[in-house]
């Protein structure tokens, strides 16, 4: 260490507080952080590209300040989903400094490793009061059984008005319109499921028919319309 001529010839007064960190939440216990292996807990976090165009919903879980499971969800840039498979595969087993600190390729999930490092090491992850954490493999239960992201796709005009093309449910198949030409429900299908069933052997025509679903008032409609063709 290098001091400066100024303070080599200060006198010395003794420090007094020396209380330590202020403790914070981490997998139900109080822990006071003086190092990156005293950081656990698993949580979710929204970045985005300085254009704006795309965005990144990122989910890590840590443990000892490592991390053992990363999701990386994106939408809005074709190029970010090989950014995503890249950085799926940088993550995991490196501490959450080295990941604030890595190139993972794409603007959005940068910044979204940047929004989840301030709330774990402040103690705002999603398991803070979970006793012991969350098992590794918890992030897949966000995507439920088809292990598909939950997706909300619509779009409309003030010519034409709106059309749902994707939602939690899945693929919209068909629009249902009421007496007033408003929507009044909606057929899906599950992709996730259908492709299951399709690996299983089922016919693919079979797969779409037990795939498929509605919402709202479908049986009720005076008119069904196809979202993306008419």
């Amino acid at each position: 260490m290098v001091y400066s001529q100024e303070v080599q010839h200060m006198c010395v007064v003794k420090k007094g507080p020396n209380h330590g960190p202020a403790p914070i939440p981490e997998e139900g216990r109080w822990v006071k952080a003086k190092e990156i292996k005293d950081i656990s807990g698993l949580t979710h976090g929204i970045g985005w590209c300085a254009p704006q165009q795309g965005a990144c919903k990122l989910t890590l879980n840590i443990k000892e300040g490592v991390i053992e499971e990363a999701l990386v969800e994106t939408i809005g840039c074709s190029g970010m989903t090989h950014s995503a498979a890249m950085a799926a595969e940088i993550l995991p087993g490196k501490t959450i400094l080295e990941a604030l600190n890595t190139d993972l390729v794409c603007d959005a999930i940068n910044t979204a490793m940047r929004e989840l490092f301030l709330q774990i090491v402040y103690g705002r992850s999603q398991s803070a009061f979970s006793e012991g954490g969350l098992v590794v493999g918890a992030g897949l239960e966000d995507l439920g059984k088809g292990l598909r992201s939950q997706v909300g796709t619509t779009f409309s005009t003030k010519a034409k008005g709106v059309r749902y093309l994707d939602l939690a449910e899945g693929y919209i198949t068909r629009l249902a319109l009421d007496e007033d030409g408003e929507v009044c429900g909606y057929e899906f299908v599950r992709l996730g499921v259908m492709m299951d069933m399709i690996k299983k052997g089922t016919d693919a025509n079979e797969a779409l028919k037990k795939a498929t679903a509605n919402y709202g008032r479908f049986a009720d409609a005076a008119k069904y319309i196809d979202p993306r063709h008419e």
